[in-house]
Order: structure tokens, then C-alpha cells, then sequence
């Protein structure tokens, strides 16, 4: 039986998902997803190389009850050169149940999925552009702990209807449908349907651009027109309640707000969190730049996980909690995530530290904008006792999402708090005007970006130390081979005596490290040059305080105290 036919479910299948069982053929290909669904990212396959994905339309619909994902999709690809076998990815666990190029039916025995690459072979080579669809169906992977360890989550809500939203970032795309799993991989435009029973709601990325009644059920039809990342594009079902306004941009267009929350759940505080977003936003905008996405929505779903940064649909599920700065830490990551991720999106998972460290140091200077420096230094030292230095924060090889925010094996959760302090004392060392200009050329390729004058851009740390030096005039290579390249942290040697102050650097590989570092003497602060030790006089009552408003990431015996009374308690 075909799932799909003129880009309409049948409405049998509609009406088995609102009233009775659908009749299901088979089983799924294999109960566990492979090793390489799994993986995100990392060394792509040969026939996916130079392969593009000009738009994707999607389709999904569901069985809640034997959590059975109904899919097809039809992707338009680009290349230089023709194929004799075309590969995208998708898990195993679903069935294909018909492949069609350019609208030609590819013989079932010239399909093949052995372990997540899904080769198809045409009868002769194909040349670009072309057209790929495939329908399939299966039981998707259930997030084991979302949203870290992803796949679909089938909750209820309090009420017992559906609450079924993905999450996918960690294992990638091609967990609910085909896709190249790569940061390459992303569709220029896409086309998102969602059908579900009437008392339900299908929401997703871009602009809702029509709802299609059926007799037991509702499509939901979403348009993307940006360049989209592939572990964005998401579905969120559930018994929604909207809450809509329009925001005025300090750059002179408008754009909605829209916060879909559960229907019946707290809808005060759901108002209290949506009331957070128009200042958020204009922080963002003044000290970034334009929001991305302003021919689309800012948008926000109420999810059974904590969060996620969806593209135009930040996953929220944090529970209305705001902490003691007063803003809702999580909206407001997820939130940051529209400039550093989706705006600005790494070439390949090595590069994870420009999305987290940027979006994590979004929340002290958030916190700095609302309540002042000490807010800020406090919210910089709350970071700062979770720094691991187990790995660098860039090996500088193709790595897969996983091996990265994998602790150990990769930097971690180093991606967030380290990254948020290298930006800390990178603003330090460059001054704000050329360390925010340096952030917004990274982020839109210009220092003067206006709202429909620039596009989505890859970005790599190769970049992100070009465009810095360039606008700090001189190189601070020497910065980042430390910081960014090197697991330890640079260590302050601070000798004192009766009569004098010594300090120098020691750091990995006897590396050049011309850091500069305030002392306070007395409250008289001066700044030294330590590209070699520096020794100053100072007397016995002398009141003598090293980097006294905390802008070094340094070796401290504090920290690494209280981190390991941490651990053994």
C-alpha cells in the first residue's frame, strides 16, 4: 500500500491514525539503528561528496499508538558531475518502500540500505539537477535522553494526547528522514508537511503557509526559504496553544513572535515567557546584528525535552524557570543559537566550539545588559569552575558531532563553558569595537549587515582567527595555538617577596605567549608586557591583587580544588 500519493496521505491512513490501527506491511529493516546512522557528521561518504540539496519537501504522518513514522521526501540534488549511483542517508530501521528519480520508479532490487548510506542505482547515469523521492515508513529511533542523546520523543501530555516531537542534533538528520548528514548537507529551501488528527497541531520551522482540512485530520504546511541545517528541521505535535505578536526591529522591518505551548498548561507563565522575547531580541540585534530570519518567524514549541536550537523553532522546555539574573538562561541559548549555528554554521563538527561558545557567552552578556559587571563577572565565574581542559577545543581533523561533545574523547561540555572564556578574554585583548565588529563579520560576513543583504554562511576556526587578526591589525596566532589548539590552560607563575613582584607564563610546547596582565597595587592598576618576566617592586603591606577583574583563562589551584572536591563527593 502506498503511503503517498499526489503528495496527499490517503485518508485511511489518516483516519487509522485518529480512530483505529493502520495496517502496517512488515517490520522495520532492523531494531537498532547502525553505528553509521548514529554517527553525525564526520568523513563523508565519496558519492556524497560535491552532492547538494537545493529544496527538500517533506512529509510526515503518524501511528502515535505503535509509534510508526510515515515519511517521504523528495529532494531536489545538485552536482558538477553526473552519478551512476546516488547516496543519502537514512536509518535502517525504516522500510523503503519506493524510490523514483525524476519521476521514474527505481527497481526495488536496485535499492539498497546495508548500513544507513542508502545507495540507489538507476538503470544509466543521471545528470544534475534532478529530482529524488522516497517513501518509507518504520519505527524511528526513541530518544533514549533527549535532547543528548536524540531520535523521536512520544510523551503525552498531562491531558493524554500526543506530545511527539524530534530531536535529533547528536545523531543527525537521517534518524526521521533522508538526508546527507553533514553541515554540507543543509537544503537551500524546504517544504515541510505534517498531517495530524484535528485535535492536534503540527508545527515546524519557516512560515505556515496553509493548513489543508481533511476529513479526520489536518495537514500543516511549512515553508523554509533560508538554508536550513539539516538536525534543524523538525516536527512538534501536540494539543498547541499559540500566543502571537509582532516585533518591530531596531533594523526597521517586522517580524512574528509565536510561542506554541500546550493547550490547558500554565498559560500565565507561557504569557510571562513570551513577554522575555522582545528585549532578548533587541540585545541580540544591538550588540550582533539583524535577526536571520526575519522573512520567516521567531518561534518557540513547548517540547518534552529542555531545548534544542530548531531553526525558527527553538524546542523550550525548561519550565518556566528563570534564574537569578532574572531571564530564562535556556530561551535565551537557544535563542543565540539563530546567530551562532543557524546564521553562522560550522564547516564540519570540529568547528562545535563557534556555536557553543558564542551561544553560551550570549548568557553573561545578556546578564551584563540587564544588571551591569557584576552580574557579569559573576555569571563568567559560575562558568568558569566547569572548565575540564580534558582535550583542545579543536583537534583540527573531520570529526563527527558526537566525538566532540563527547567528554574525553573530545572537548565536551569545554565547547560551551571554555569557548564562552575564550571569547571573554579574547574581548579583553582585542578591545569591544574590534572584538564585536570581528563577531559580526563572522557571523554575516559583514561589519555593517542589514536585514536582507546577507544569506546563512559556513564558517570554520580557520576563519574566525583570519577574520580576528584582521581586525585586531595584528596576529594573535599566538592566542589561539594556546587556547584553541592546546587542552591546558596557560599557567601565571606569581612570586612575591618583601620587596618585589615576579610573573612570567609557562604554557604547553614553551609556546610564544605574549599575554598582557593587570595588577593591582594599592587599587592603582597597571598593565604589564609579559612576552618575557616582568619583575616590579612592591613593599611588605603592599595590597597586591593579579588580574583583579578576572579577564585571564588561567590556570587557578581554586578551581581545579574545587572541582575535584566536586567529582569525589
Amino acid at each position: 500500500m502506498r503511503m503517498f500519493a499526489m503528495g496527499l496521505i490517503p485518508l485511511v491512513v489518516l483516519i487509522g491514525c485518529a480512530s483505529r490501527d493502520p495496517i502496517i506491511k512488515g517490520e522495520p529493516s532492523r531494531e537498532l539503528s547502525t553505528p553509521y546512522t548514529l554517527k553525525s557528521g564526520g568523513f563523508a561518504p565519496p558519492l556524497q561528496q560535491g552532492l547538494s540539496i537545493e529544496h527538500a519537501e517533506l512529509w510526515f504522518n503518524f501511528d502515535f499508538k505503535r509509534k510508526v513514522l510515515f515519511g517521504s521526501a523528495t529532494l531536489t540534488l545538485d552536482a558538477q558531475r553526473p552519478k551512476r549511483t546516488l547516496s543519502v542517508d537514512l536509518d535502517t530501521r525504516f522500510k523503503i518502500e519506493q524510490v523514483w528519480i525524476n519521476s521514474e520508479p527505481v527497481p526495488a532490487g536496485n535499492v539498497k540500505n546495508p548500513d544507513g548510506q542508502l545507495l540507489i542505482t538507476p538503470r544509466q547515469a543521471v545528470s544534475f539537477p534532478l529530482t529524488l523521492k522516497i517513501d518509507y515508513y518504520g519505527q524511528p529511533r526513541t530518544a533514549p535522553n533527549p535532547p543528548w542523546s536524540g531520535g523521536v520523543v512520544w510523551s503525552q501530555t498531562p491531558q493524554g494526547s500526543p506530545w511527539v516531537v524530534s530531536a535529533v542534533q547528536g545523531e543527525g538528520c537521517d534518524l526521521i528522514w533522508p538526508c546527507i548528514d553533514q553541515p554540507f548537507g543543509e537544503p537551500k529551501t524546504a517544504d515541510i508537511n505534517i498531517t495530524v488528527p484535528k485535535h492536534l497541531v503540527g508545527v515546524s520551522n519557516g512560515n505556515l503557509a496553509d493548513i489543508t482540512e481533511l476529513e479526520a485530520a489536518n495537514t500543516f504546511h511549512w515553508r523554509v526559504t533560508s538554508p536550513i541545517n539539516t538536525y534543524g528541521i523538525a516536527f512538534n505535535i501536540g494539543p498547541y496553544d499559540k500566543l502571537e505578536e509582532g516585533y518591530k526591529s531596531i533594523f526597521g522591518n517586522r517580524f512574528p513572535m509565536v510561542y506554541y505551548f500546550l493547550r490547558d498548561d500554565k498559560p500565565q507563565q507561557a504569557r510571562t515567557l513570551f513577554e522575555e522575547l522582545p528585549q532578548m531580541l533587541t540585545f541580540f540585534e544591538q550588540v550582533i546584528g539583524p535577526y536571520p530570519f526575519g522573512d520567516e518567524k521567531v518561534g518557540i514549541v513547548q517540547t518534552p525535552h529542555k531545548g534544542m536550537e530548531h531553526q525558527t523553532i527553538n524546542a523550550y522546555g525548561n519550565g518556566y524557570a528563570k534564574d537569578e539574573y532574572g531571564f530564562d538562561w535556556l530561551m535565551q541559548h537557544e535563542l543565540a543559537h539563530e546567530w551562532f549555528g543557524n546564521q553562522m554554521t560550522n564547516t564540519n563538527w570540529d568547528h562545535m566550539w563557534l556555536h557553543e561558545g558564542l551561544g553560551t557567552y550570549m548568557q553573561p552578556l545578556y546578564a551584563q545588559y540587564l544588571h551591569g559587571n557584576l552580574a557579569y563577572l559573576a555569571y563568567m565565574n559560575k562558568i568558569r569552575k566547569s572548565i575540564a581542559n580534558d582535550a583542545p577545543l579543536v583537534s583540527g581533523m573531520i570529526r563527527s558531532e558526537n566525538e566532540v561533545a563527547r567528554a574525553k574523547e573530545g572537548p565536551g561540555l569545554d565547547l560551551y563553558y571554555k569557548g564562552a572564556w575564550v571569547m571573554h578574554t579574547l574581548r579583553y585583548l582585542m578591545g569591544d569595537a574590534d572584538f564585536f565588529n570581528g563577531i559580526r563579520e563572522l557571523v554575516y560576513g559583514t561589519v555593517s549587515p542589514r536585514p536582507g543583504t546577507f544569506s546563512p554562511l559556513q564558517r570554520n576556526t580557520r576563519d574566525f582567527i583570519k577574520i580576528m587578526n584582521k581586525h585586531h591589525g595584528k596576529s594573535l596566532d599566538w592566542f589561539f595555538d594556546i587556547y584553541l589548539f592546546e587542552a591546558d590552560l596557560p599557567r601565571l607563575n606569581i612570586a612575591r617577596s618583601d620587596s618585589s613582584l615576579t610573573l612570567s607564563w609557562t604554557v604547553p610546547q614553551t609556546k610564544a605567549f605574549p599575554m598582557p596582565v593587570e595588577v593591582s597595587i594599592n587599587g592603582e592598576v597597571q598593565t604589564l608586557n609579559l612576552s618575557r618576566p616582568q619583575n616590579i617592586r612592591v613593599k611588605p603591606d603592599d595590597i597586591v591583587i593579579v588580574d583583579p577583574q578576572s579577564k585571564l583563562l588561567r590556570q587557578e589551584k581554586r578551581y581545579e580544588t574545587f572541582r575535584a572536591n566536586k567529582e569525589s563527593s
